[in-house]
């Protein structure tokens, strides 16, 4: 390949990537016109909260409760080695309320509500649904991506406060088979550490990971193309982008949070 094809190759994507940030500016910034623009859909609102929540509930309970028992008993040998097993419930509690649960139930909420929007949406465009919207005088942006966005912007954290008590209790239940530690003495313990800004920025990082699984979902499926290919697309780049966003999220709001707590 010649040095000036190599040139138009790398011009053609960057240009690529320029066009897909300001598409994707734009669409955050139309979500928030439209949001804020005329009454709010509040039956679509609350049906799609219910979708959202029942799809993830069973994941959800499986795999905080799995989590909380499994990062116990990892803990415990470690702690063991100083005599200090008896700081076992804080620590999981500290790693549990600061961490584990909102990154736990934002991942699994990308893989089964992220795909879901963006597939969903993905087929109703294809199949010229939204178009059809359009033309029969019923704004499609407001009623599929702002229901949905504000569905997932609200229904996220309170997984998220539901992931940390399965958590806790699956961590209860196997310091209390190993230590005998009663119930209340656990939860006790367990909250010792907690601080307000513990709790604040966990609910800080469920708002901003419902609210990015919504918008990226409904910006996949939106704006998808070529067909039933084009809706397998959307679906996995909504997975795929809601991870690297949720991460990136995740280091900015730690370092924030240590900024204050320090």
């Amino acid at each position: 390949m010649s040095a000036k094809r190599k040139d138009q190759v790398y011009t053609k994507k960057i240009d690529s990537a320029l066009l897909a940030v300001y598409n994707g500016y734009s669409f955050f910034v139309r979500f928030f016109r439209e949001a804020f623009k005329g009454r709010m859909e509040l039956s679509e609102i609350i049906k799609q909260c219910y979708a959202i929540g029942y799809k993830s509930l069973l994941l959800i309970s499986l795999t905080g409760f799995i989590t909380g028992m499994v990062f116990t008993k990892q803990s415990r040998p470690s702690l063991a080695e100083f005599g200090a097993t008896s700081w076992l419930p804080s620590l999981v509690a500290i790693a549990i309320v600061r961490a584990l649960a909102a990154l736990v139930t934002a991942l699994i909420s990308a893989g089964k509500v992220g795909s879901s929007i963006g597939a969903e949406l993905g087929s109703m465009r294809v199949t010229e649904q939204i178009d059809a919207m359009e033309v029969s005088a019923v704004n499609p942006f407001k009623f599929l991506v702002v229901t949905r966005v504000v569905a997932s912007t609200i229904t996220i954290p309170i997984l998220v406060f539901y992931c940390t008590l399965v958590s806790l209790l699956g961590a209860y239940l196997n310091v209390a088979l190993n230590e005998g530690t009663s119930f209340r003495a656990f939860f006790e313990n367990a909250f010792e550490q907690i601080t307000f800004l513990d709790i604040g920025t966990s609910v800080a990082k469920a708002v901003a990971y419902g609210f990015t699984i919504g918008i990226v979902g409904c910006y996949q499926g939106y704006n998808a193309s070529k067909g039933t290919e084009g809706v397998g697309k959307a679906a996995n780049s909504s997975v795929v982008i809601s991870m690297f966003l949720i991460f990136i999220e995740e280091v900015i709001i730690v370092q924030v949070s240590n900024y204050f707590r320090i």
